[in-house]
């Protein structure tokens, strides 16, 4: 069929059903709890098979051997990526290390259940990114109800964030943690000083005695004043969107448990081992970087859409967002080298059934191709009669069907044109293990389509100059060189 703007140059899903009888039980995967629909998007048999060459092509799987054993990925850094030296995949030192460093972690989650630290009745971790946006996911998704602690996540410097996050907390039981990977983030030293500050002016003798830090630079946090006892460390290989397996997730380790962050690394180690030694054409990570690069590559697809059919996992599509476009959103290769094509699509989504009435008009009946993705859990776990859970179940699920189906009508704003494209992922139950698992997936996920692209997903250079201009500005340097746009709205904002 012809392309329009709103319509993809390539079979219909309603024929790609009709033509293959098999294609539910080909492009549907089990793993780790979780089951895994891409029936409903474009993929088909020919475009899985260019796909796989592709990555055969591209070196995937030195590249991937090299991720599994603490070879260098990270080119442009010289260094290899040991995230999954967390759960215990890597070179064995690497491991070895990871697995001191938990147990490190896992000792003061011991004292501090034993009381060394007094009374704690909340928790204010501190951090930006990667530093904050895994933390806070594991504790909305897992804790909020359970736990007997107030977890507070604070990152922005904006002063009405901070007055936000400490309003409920007790400053003389309030225990801080601060993570920064080098200690030098200014958004985080500000924040620190800040409670710092807070607990002092409330009555706390010894505010610097209630801090934990984790770093990979232990040294900067010893000359913040901190004491060592308190300084956990993880690895300078581990980015931080890729760090909530490490000491990163102090605080949801406190929150829920320590059995549940145990539960939480298998469950990623599970997919670690799917990822590794499956087969690209049942591979789900690969699977989903196949459908990815179609959609982008070929059929123009500036954005995919991912909504959490769960109230629990409404701080997913934020995770993504950092894992997906800082990882991958590059223009040149790892080598350098311009890439010859789109990258990273911005990765943006919500919550259902609340997006329904909000932004699926775009999806249904605009003009922009959005890939959407729903993530859902099979089992409830509230106190309201089951049938909320039933009809959120049913919402996710016709939303997909009403996408790809489509409906004609003799008035035109009432026609839906269908053959619009979905992936659902379906958790038997959220609990830390099948979450684990997920979060690798998409891990896994990101860095099969790195592979594809020839590209880095490990560093982030594009994070740095306006981090890097507005330290030169606030050190007073000179702002001959700013534009005249920048000089007249630091003039009208008085700084």
């Amino acid at each position: 069929m012809a392309a329009t703007p709103h319509q993809p140059d390539v079979t219909r899903l309603d024929a790609l059903f009709a033509g293959e009888p098999d294609r539910l039980s080909r492009l549907s995967f089990a793993v780790a709890g979780l089951y895994f629909d891409w029936s409903k998007t474009h993929l088909d048999q020919a475009l899985i098979d260019r796909s796989i060459a592709r990555a055969e092509e591209s070196g995937f799987a030195a590249a991937r051997d090299a991720l599994f054993s603490g070879g260098i990925v990270n080119a442009s850094e010289g260094r290899a990526a040991t995230h999954v030296a967390e759960r215990g995949s890597g070179a064995p030192d690497d491991v070895d290390l990871a697995t001191a460093r938990r147990q490190r972690m896992r000792a003061l989650v011991d004292a501090i259940e034993a009381g060394a630290f007094g009374d704690v009745t909340g928790i204010l971790h501190i951090g930006i990114g990667g530093s904050l946006l895994g933390p806070a996911l594991l504790v909305d998704a897992l804790g909020r109800r359970r736990s007997k602690l107030d977890v507070r996540f604070l990152s922005n410097i904006d002063g009405a964030a901070f007055d936000a996050a400490v309003e409920p907390l007790d400053p003389a039981t309030t225990l801080v943690v601060v993570v920064s990977k080098t200690f030098t983030t200014a958004e985080t030293l500000a924040n620190l000083g800040a409670a710092l500050a807070w607990m002092r002016q409330s009555g706390v003798a010894d505010p610097e005695g209630r801090v934990i830090a984790v770093t990979a630079a232990p040294q900067a946090a010893l000359d913040a004043g901190i004491d060592e006892t308190r300084i956990l460390v993880f690895g300078e290989g581990v980015g931080g969107r890729y760090s909530l397996w490490s000491p990163v997730a102090i605080s949801a380790a406190i929150a829920l448990g320590w059995d549940a962050f145990e539960e939480l690394l298998e469950g990623a180690a599970e997919m670690d081992r799917h990822f590794r030694f499956t087969a690209p054409a049942t591979n789900v990570p690969m699977i989903a970087a196949f459908a990815d690069r179609l959609y982008v590559e070929q059929l123009g697809c500036q954005t995919r859409a991912v909504f959490a059919y769960d109230q629990r996992l409404q701080l997913l599509p934020s995770y993504l967002q950092q894992l997906e476009m800082e990882s991958n959103g590059k223009s040149v290769r790892a080598d350098g080298s311009a890439v010859d094509g789109p990258t990273a699509p911005v990765t943006w989504g919500g919550t259902g059934t609340d997006a329904q009435h909000a932004v699926f008009q775009l999806l249904h009946q605009g003009t922009i191709p959005v890939p959407v993705e729903f993530v859902a859990v099979r089992e409830a776990d509230d106190a309201q009669d089951p049938e909320h859970h039933r009809q959120l179940l049913l919402n996710a699920f016709a939303q997909g069907a009403a996408l790809m189906q489509g409906r004609a009508s003799d008035d035109p704003q009432r026609s839906y044109a269908g053959n619009r494209a979905s992936a659902t992922i379906l958790l038997d139950r959220l609990d830390a293990r099948t979450l684990g698992a997920l979060l690798a997936f998409y891990e896994h996920r990101t860095f099969a389509n790195a592979m594809l692209m020839g590209i880095n997903p490990f560093d982030q250079f594009g994070v740095e100059l306006g981090k890097q201009i507005a330290r030169l500005l606030s050190d007073g340097a000179d702002e001959d060189g700013l534009d005249p746009s920048t000089r007249a709205l630091i003039e009208r904002a008085g700084l």
